[in-house]
């Protein structure tokens, strides 16, 4: 039987499952795609691992990601963190005297500034898509080229076109242009992905201090494109980690790990969780002006949680038997 902590990073676009052990080698890593249904997706990573190892046994678990409150309800986490501080353990645990870590994902992008083992500051875009994967996935689609297949097409280039980036619209007009005009698909592929560059340094990196060693994380970092053109635009070495599309999971399960053995104990719940029935509603609150929406978890038809309200009176009242719901 193996012994492992298990590090979930719930996001809009991914949900991402690790499991790790005790000297943070990981050992398991699954990317799934959250397809707006993360109780069902979550479940259905949680299965696979049962399915995959049978009888393991999970010492603590960790939850991140904009999903993670909800996954802590399902799963019984341990600890719950913010991306930035899960990141940023991760990225520390792969090169403990990284200074700067760029992280870009499906839906948004992020920078962190570390400073001695420390976090000291970070910027995140979570308005523009033009610096995000989504960007780089549409654009692939409109040029006919995969996806896996669009950083090696950038480095054939031998005269990069340069497209409008501030604005995913404006970018997409340019690119459809510039291939009006003749350019041909490895120039327009590097001017993508020096236009994604461009961005994130001017937007979600702007007036930061960029120093080596620099991380990239996130799924983009698999585009040697966009590696390439943050290499040329900073001038320094960027490093990729072997699990950089999962550094989120891999940094809450190292938290996850500190906390069980602080408290001696875990609060997961099984991986035959999966077999669970959960349902989610929601509904507005009319006891004040506030008008709150408020969301419920049943498990078997029990309830299991409640959040969304200000004052505290649907989430603070599962146990009191008086208080139920119309």
């Amino acid at each position: 039987m193996g012994k492992y902590y298990m590090g979930i990073d719930v996001g809009s676009v991914s949900t991402n499952i690790v499991l790790m052990d005790e000297n943070n080698d990981v050992h398991y890593k699954r990317y799934l795609r959250t397809q707006g249904k993360p109780i069902e997706i979550l479940k259905e990573g949680i299965e696979e691992i049962e399915k995959e190892f049978g009888s393991v046994d999970i010492l603590g678990v960790g939850v991140t990601g904009s999903g993670r409150y909800l996954a802590n309800i399902i799963v019984g986490a341990d600890i719950v963190k913010n991306e930035i501080t899960a990141h940023a353990v991760a990225g520390l645990n792969s090169i403990p005297e990284v200074k700067t870590i760029i992280e870009i994902g499906g839906q948004d992008s992020k920078i962190i500034l570390i400073r001695d083992r420390i976090v000291v500051d970070f910027a995140m875009n979570t308005v523009c898509a033009a610096g995000t994967g989504s960007f780089l996935d549409r654009q692939a689609i409109r040029l006919g080229v995969d996806i896996s297949d669009f950083g090696n097409l950038a480095l054939q280039s031998k005269n990069s076109v340069r497209i409008a980036g501030r604005c995913a619209v404006f970018a997409e007009s340019d690119m459809i242009h510039k291939q009006q005009l003749g350019h041909n698909q490895s120039d327009i592929a590097r001017g993508l992905c020096d236009a994604l560059v461009r961005n994130y340094l001017n937007n979600v990196g702007k007036g930061k201090e960029v120093l080596s060693p620099i991380l990239f994380q996130g799924g983009v970092a698999a585009n040697i494109g966009i590696k390439k053109a943050f290499k040329e635009a900073l001038g320094k070495e960027i490093y990729v980690p072997d699990n950089y599309d999962v550094m989120g999971a891999i940094g809450v399960a190292i938290l996850a790990k500190e906390e069980v053995k602080i408290k001696g104990k875990t609060n997961f719940k099984g991986t035959s969780l999966y077999k669970m029935d959960y349902q989610v509603k929601g509904f507005e609150c009319d006891g004040c002006s506030n008008v709150c929406e408020v969301i419920e978890i049943k498990e078997e038809g029990k309830v299991l949680a409640r959040y969304g309200d200000k004052c505290g009176k649907w989430s603070n009242a599962i146990n009191n038997r008086d208080f139920k719901l119309a």
